[in-house]
């Protein structure tokens, strides 16, 4: 046997043990898991979590392993224990999915758990959906968009934000949703760090963990008024951290940071070189001033967007992103991989769309959450007034309160809502959906006072 034979048997045996030991961990993660679910815990612990990558890097300095391999290895490891703890939490859309069973079986349901406009579109999509086939929008196009529609969204985003943006800022994708994806999967790679502001979407964490980055939560509270502290932000950052997240207004709290607490956000990711990716769907349900990300001008940053909320046009799935030509370029090769390009006739439509007057939109859902605060003000709940978007974050003043118990019990009288612990680790919380008329909002407020009240 050669010498290069035998140090293959050797690397064999090391990596069949490695093997062994991911198994032993994997099973010892899910009894974690399993006993996280019981004490009513959340699945990260940023402390924990701390002490283990100090406690590994001094390991890398002593062995002389490269520390930012180490770091990349030890995020792995997070990761799957992650996956595994989070298998068996409920979200908006595990609760979604029950209530749209129900229904079939025939049960009334208030949906109050999803962000759905129950309004319909502009009146002018419904002329161009019937336009879009005499004007033949029917072929393979673009794979960043038509060149009319970017062109007019370009128009667009320069008229909002008053922030000069051209068509090769521009890339359309089958909803807000796709945008970030294709950010996170395009501009990070896997061992890599990103930031999560939290309460958030869970969306944000699932697209990173389906790419193996590691994600840092900033955990904001309810007494801080959802604000994060930027020293908070700044200590997580490190040489494997290359992108944060920010989601203002939020989802689900509605939060919207004041003016200098986000200058200081962006002026710490622009020293260290982050990306920033600016989800800023509910942008038309600001109730108050509220600064796009755009503004700043930075070349690292993306800004997804959407005509699902705006617009009410959630099943039309068409949203865009604006960013720097070449971070575009890049977004734009792997959707051209996945789905070649965007259906041209509902990007007419969304193209025509844009020329709609949608502030009765606005004025309608700042009633329907004012609707569903005031209600809320005369029930055992806690929470911030949201400064706009369309949801209440709020928490059941009950010590120990089962969240994730108490939203499956409203189903079985017939109101949906979303458990806090789909947005981070926020057990007692509940997010209320605004999406419905006044009317069918009162009615779903009252079985929560009701259920809750009856609620040992």
């Amino acid at each position: 046997m050669s010498d290069i034979d035998k140090l293959r048997d050797k690397i064999d045996k090391i990596t069949f043990d490695i093997i062994k030991l991911l198994k032993e961990r994997n099973d010892i993660a899910k009894e974690i898991g399993s006993l996280k679910d019981n004490l009513r815990l959340g699945v990260t612990n940023e402390e924990r979590e701390s002490q283990l990558r100090s406690k590994v890097l001094s390991l890398c300095k002593e062995i002389g392993l490269d520390e930012k391999l180490g770091l990349i290895m030890l995020n792995f490891l997070l990761n799957e224990s992650v996956k595994i703890q989070s298998s068996n939490k409920q979200t908006h859309l595990s609760v979604f999915l029950k209530a749209k069973s129900l229904e079939k079986q025939g049960k009334k349901i208030i949906h109050m758990e999803v962000g759905e406009p129950d309004f319909n579109p502009p009146q002018i999509v419904k002329a161009a959906l019937s336009e879009v086939y005499e004007k033949g929008y029917t072929k393979y196009g673009d794979s960043k968009g038509m060149v009319e529609f970017r062109e007019s969204l370009a128009k667009y985003a320069t008229s909002k934000y008053c922030t000069k943006t051209d068509p090769q800022n521009i890339l359309v994708s089958p909803g807000a949703r796709f945008s970030v994806f294709l950010a996170i999967s395009t501009l990070l790679n896997p061992g890599n760090e990103i930031i999560v502001i939290e309460p958030a979407w869970p969306a944000y964490k699932d697209n990173a963990l389906n790419t193996g980055i590691k994600i840092r939560t900033i955990h904001t509270t309810l007494e801080n008024k959802w604000e994060p502290q930027i020293d908070e932000i700044e200590n997580v950052i490190n040489q494997n951290t290359k992108m944060i997240v920010l989601n203002y207004p939020n989802n689900p709290t509605g939060k919207i940071l004041p003016e200098k607490l986000q200058d200081q956000i962006m002026k710490l990711s622009i020293k260290n070189n982050l990306y920033v990716l600016s989800d800023e769907i509910y942008y038309a349900y600001a109730f108050r001033p509220w600064k796009s990300i755009l503004s700043y001008q930075y070349d690292k940053s993306v800004i997804t967007q959407s005509f699902s909320k705006s617009h009410a046009m959630t099943g039309f799935r068409i949203g865009y992103a604006i960013s720097h030509p070449d971070i575009i370029e890049k977004m734009s090769k792997l959707q051209a991989l996945a789905l070649t390009n965007v259906s041209e006739p509902i990007q007419y439509v969304a193209m025509k769309a844009l020329d709609a007057d949608t502030t009765v939109n606005t004025k309608t859902m700042k009633n329907r959450i004012e609707t569903v605060t005031r209600r809320a003000k005369a029930m055992p709940l806690d929470f911030v007034e949201p400064d706009g978007g369309m949801y209440l974050f709020a928490k059941i003043r009950k010590e120990n309160f089962d969240s994730v118990e108490f939203t499956n019990k409203l189903l079985d009288h017939g109101v949906a809502i979303a458990p806090g612990e789909g947005f981070g680790n926020y057990q007692g919380f509940v997010r209320i959906s605004a999406c419905q008329t006044e009317d069918i909002l009162n009615q779903g407020m009252q079985v929560i006072d009701d259920v809750l009240r009856n609620q040992k």
